[in-house]
């Protein structure tokens, strides 16, 4: 797949796929770029601008938890507005997604 493709898909799923983390509970930046890492392959300094973001438009909170092994961590948890984006977002891309694998299936 051309890069410029596979960058373009991931930028289009990485809000989605931060708010479905964050669904599981609450989670540090540093986390949820590791376990995004691993599953799409999103680089890490993409995570800071993304959360700062989102963080202006009301979809996530922030708290600080103490660390016995260093500084307090900033943790992140869904609002009730990040929780409604959650769904919308799953349900546009459920849709999006079947579309475009039964176009993908026919002859």
């Amino acid at each position: 797949m051309p890069e410029s493709v596979d960058i373009q898909l991931k930028k289009g799923v990485l809000d989605l796929c931060v708010l479905a983390v964050l669904s599981r509970g609450d989670s540090y930046a540093y986390e949820i770029a590791s376990r995004l890492a691993g599953a799409i392959g999103m680089g890490e300094g993409t995570i800071y601008p993304l959360m700062r973001r989102m963080q202006a438009e009301g979809l996530v909170e922030t708290y600080l938890v103490e660390s016995s092994s260093g500084p307090s961590r900033k943790y992140y948890r869904l609002t009730a507005a990040g929780h409604a984006s959650l769904a919308a977002q799953k349900s546009a891309w459920e849709s999006f997604a079947g579309a475009v694998t039964s176009i993908l299936g026919e002859p």
